[in-house]
């Protein structure tokens, strides 16, 4: 499975994929901005493309001709996806910590990165996975409907979310009340995001690994 990774890394993404968490980790420095976009543009912009590319290099053909088997190929491309989604948190969350720094006064309408807002987004991304891997491996080529819904599914959760945090007390207790200097609070949210990603990119890969093995290829 480490060969595929590395080929997929190497050979299947554009560099420009692993420069872009550094550009769009920039928009967290606009003060107030909605934040939930910075993760958004993997969905926007990273999936399509990426997958994009996969099927115009005929990737499938060439990893089924390789001496591995269907559950690694789904395996890996996976790794791919999280690792690219970490970097693009990551880097997110860095400039976050920036941004506090450069506006510390700021009122804040849309969220604030504080870390029960890292752990939105791994929710977000999460919704995103269990969509999109478990629609793409339908086929293993088709990418458009499932990046579809799965990003139209990620917006509505980051729609009813930020919704929720300005209309709901308790919602806006935690994301601007009390709850913002609670730092107990705010890391578990954040830990049980990530348990949440976790969880759902690991189901996706189960779904995936099922309806890739029923899939035929010529």
């Amino acid at each position: 499975m480490y060969n595929l990774v590395m080929k997929d890394l190497k050979l299947g993404v554009n560099p420009w994929f692993f420069v872009l968490p550094l550009i769009l980790g920039g928009l967290m420095l606009i003060p107030g901005w909605v934040y939930f976009l910075v993760p958004l543009y993997f969905c926007f912009i990273t999936v399509p493309n990426m997958f994009g590319g996969f099927k115009s290099q005929n990737d499938l053909m060439f990893s089924t001709m390789m001496p591995v088997t269907k559950t690694d190929i789904v395996k890996s491309r996976i790794a791919v996806v999280v690792i690219l989604e970490l970097m693009h948190l990551l880097v997110a969350m860095i400039f976050g910590i920036f941004t506090f720094r450069l506006y510390p006064h700021l009122t804040y309408i849309f969220y604030a990165p504080h870390m029960g807002f890292w752990g939105l987004c791994f929710i977000m991304l999460a919704i995103f996975n269990i969509i999109f891997i478990s629609m793409y491996y339908k086929t293993a080529y088709k990418y458009g409907a499932a990046t579809t819904a799965s990003t139209t599914a990620a917006i509505l959760f980051a729609g009813v979310a930020q919704w929720a945090g300005i209309q709901s007390p308790w919602m806006n207790d935690i994301f601007y009340g009390s709850g913002m200097d609670n730092k107990a609070l705010q890391l578990s949210i954040l830990i049980a995001g990530l348990v949440i990603f976790i969880s759902f990119t690991l189901i996706a890969y189960r779904i995936a690994v099922k309806r890739f093995l029923r899939v035929e290829i010529l």
